[in-house]
């Protein structure tokens, strides 16, 4: 089980902006769209342990150590920023996750072995029989 990690709100940085979708003119006069900056390279709340793991999995969503969450599904900015939030909890959960175990390599069975050379027997002679037959022996 990972530890807990929590990030204090003065970690996280917000701007909002104009959104585009639903809420017709009220779009054009509200800040609603949210964008959530965490820097996960230079965190403090983030153990030592963790922040290479965290580093190379969001690897592609950094931008300068910097992992930005953009939220503007919602007509209220307040919904918005809580949907960020979330969206930050659930990218930085599947990254801190640990790696599955390793597959440990088994042998094939003496069983699927036969099945498998008795199938290749099998098309062999399902293809010998669509071969031309040459009447005059060559």
């Amino acid at each position: 089980m990972l530890p807990r990690l929590v990030i204090p709100a003065g970690e996280l940085a917000e701007r909002f902006s104009r959104s585009s979708g639903p809420g017709g003119q009220g779009v054009n006069t509200t800040d609603s769209r949210v964008e959530l900056s965490f820097d996960v390279a230079r965190s403090p709340s983030i153990p030592a342990d963790l922040r290479p793991r965290l580093l190379a999995r969001l690897a592609a969503r950094l931008t300068d150590g910097v992992l930005t969450i953009a939220a503007s599904e919602h007509r209220a900015q307040l919904a918005n920023r809580e949907a960020a939030r979330l969206r930050l909890v659930s990218v930085l959960r599947d990254a801190a996750a640990p790696p599955p175990p390793k597959r440990r390599p088994t042998r094939p069975t003496r069983g699927s072995k036969e099945r498998r050379l008795a199938e290749k027997k099998r098309r062999g002679e399902v293809k010998r029989g669509r071969r031309a037959r040459n009447e005059d022996g060559g």
